[in-house]
């Protein structure tokens, strides 16, 4: 007969079979392995289980079979047990089983869930997400569960959000909600308009005040204006996103290298640039739209370059010849075999070192904004003496709060972008990487040179470069699209390095991306 089991990993962990609650095995690793394996909802090879979670026991095998074993009798479902394994791989098998982690993301999902249902996400939500699964002296686990804590608290805001604006909820209740959310999340521009949009609406001005005036205390110049809601506020629900897997794989020398991959259909790997934050970019005003464009008819690979973003920080080398191992690592790790490659900016060099290193693997090449030199090489006396200045400058200035010097990267890279887009782009570049690690991209972009590599590149050859671009001057695209046989360039009537998906030269380059990749299956 077969039982209905229910399993609670978002806060406390705790298993119920037919609404009895089970005792569980006190490893914690043991615990975290039966998180990650129903949240993954796929079969994983021993090998990398055994590298996860137990890579520090003198017996990695023998402590997975141990937890394997206790998993298996609690996941006991009639005769058989939820758990599959085999000689190589274990998986879950979810069908039936009531988690609470799929309970959250599809109440946030739903056009129209129900305020019941908001309630109990808002509450699973009211604390550190899988908090109870953190193993410090598991550093790959640790990463990959830091991401999905960001992913669970990323609902978090529209959660409640929805609930604050149920017409059951009473305007105590919401106004409990949005101050919990502001305690939750107390540097969010978004709690805290809320929370003063829903005061104002109920009448009570002073506390909206209140709120506002600590808001801009706090956020001092980085606040954002707010306009006053003439009735009730109840926003839409925004478009859920696609959901990306976020894993992580280790470089030649030990560097471990966060990767993204989401969307389904042939791959399509996406160089690394300055900067990238897999969770924070697939979620920005800046490159957002792009990155989900491009996973509706690919799978959409993507990784954070060593030292910064999800990757690891402290490397012993950031060089370009690491960003090219770098892409190496991700490819294997993927077994990928043939696929088209994209590259901004720096990304482009990368792309070309890698795509003349393996002709057959390359099936085509899109090259933004990109260049075959460094500043250090091909750029003028004044240019180089600006570049030196701003290496000064981000020596002294870039972690502060002050955003005054991430702010000198964030106008020539986007010259005509509004003041809240300008605004993430400073705080996103801090979040992203060390000022130290900073200097050292720098100082690594200025000794590019793959010059003599573009006369063998044999990938089909598509260069889209901005015809006043302020970052790299559209010479260094021309030069790319005649040192590459072949290759065709589109000049795109923009100021912007980063081309932003409200000006009119977006929608022409990600048309032209489109029907290239059509043509070059």
């Amino acid at each position: 007969m077969k039982k209905m089991l229910e399993i609670n990993i978002v806060g406390p962990t705790s298993v119920k079979c037919d609404g009895i609650e089970l005792s569980l095995v006190s490893s914690r690793k043991t615990r975290a392995l039966l998180a990650y394996l129903l949240i993954t909802e796929q079969p994983h090879p021993r090998e990398h289980l055994c590298e996860l979670f137990f890579e520090n026991t003198n017996d990695p095998r023998g402590a997975l079979r141990w937890s394997l074993s206790k998993l298996r009798l609690l996941l006991q479902d009639g005769d058989q047990s939820k758990l599959i394994t085999d000689q190589d791989t274990v998986a879950i098998n979810t069908d039936d089983i009531v988690i609470d982690y799929h309970f959250v993301r599809t109440v946030h999902n739903s056009p129209n869930p129900s305020t019941e249902d908001l309630r109990r996400a808002a509450v699973l939500l009211s604390h550190k997400p899988l908090a109870s699964l953190e193993l410090p002296r598991a550093e790959d686990f640790e990463n990959w569960l830091l991401g999905e804590q960001e992913e669970l608290q990323s609902l978090r805001g529209d959660i409640i959000q929805k609930l604050a604006n149920m017409p059951e909820i009473d305007g105590a209740e919401a106004v409990k909600w949005l101050r919990l959310w502001g305690r939750m999340e107390p540097l969010s521009h978004d709690a805290p308009f809320s929370l003063w949009q829903k005061l104002t609406t109920l009448g009570r001005h002073d506390e909206a005040t209140g709120v506002a005036g600590r808001y801009k205390a706090l956020m001092g110049v980085d606040a954002r204006q707010w306009v006053a809601p003439t009735r009730d506020v109840n926003p839409p629900s925004k478009p859920d996103l696609p959901r990306q897997t976020i894993g992580f794989c280790k470089a030649v020398d030990g560097v471990r290298i966060a990767y993204a991959t989401v969307g389904s259909g042939p791959p399509l790997v996406k160089t690394a640039n300055w900067l990238n934050h897999l969770d924070l970019d697939w979620k920005s005003p800046i490159w957002g739209e792009m990155f989900r464009r491009l996973a509706e008819k690919n799978t959409f690979i993507r990784y954070d370059e060593r030292g910064n973003g999800l990757s690891d920080w402290e490397v012993p080398e950031i060089s370009f010849d690491y960003f090219v191992k770098d892409l190496e690592t991700v490819v294997e790790n993927q077994s990928l075999d043939r696929f088209p490659l994209l590259g901004m900016s720096q990304g482009c060099a990368v792309s070309i070192a890698y795509a003349v290193r393996y002709p057959e693997r390359v099936s085509a090449l899109i090259l933004i904004g990109g260049y075959a030199s460094g500043w250090r090489i091909d750029m003028s006396k004044e240019e180089r003496e600006r570049r030196e200045a701003v290496l000064t400058l981000t020596r002294l200035g870039w972690g502060t709060s002050n955003p005054a010097y991430r702010h000198i990267f964030s106008q020539t890279f986007m010259p005509n972008a509004d003041a809240e887009r300008l605004a993430w782009f400073d705080d996103f570049q801090r979040k992203t990487t060390s000022p130290e690690n900073a200097v050292r991209f720098q100082e690594a972009f200025g000794d590019i040179d793959v010059r003599q590599l573009l006369p063998h590149v044999k990938a089909p050859t598509l260069v889209l470069h901005a015809r006043s671009d302020q970052r790299i001057p559209l010479d260094h695209g021309r030069e790319l699209a005649v040192g590459i046989p072949n290759a065709r360039m589109v000049t795109l009537e923009s100021s912007s390095h980063i081309i932003l998906d409200d000006e009119p030269a977006w929608q022409i380059c990600m048309d032209e991306i489109d029907q290239f990749l059509e043509e070059n299956r």
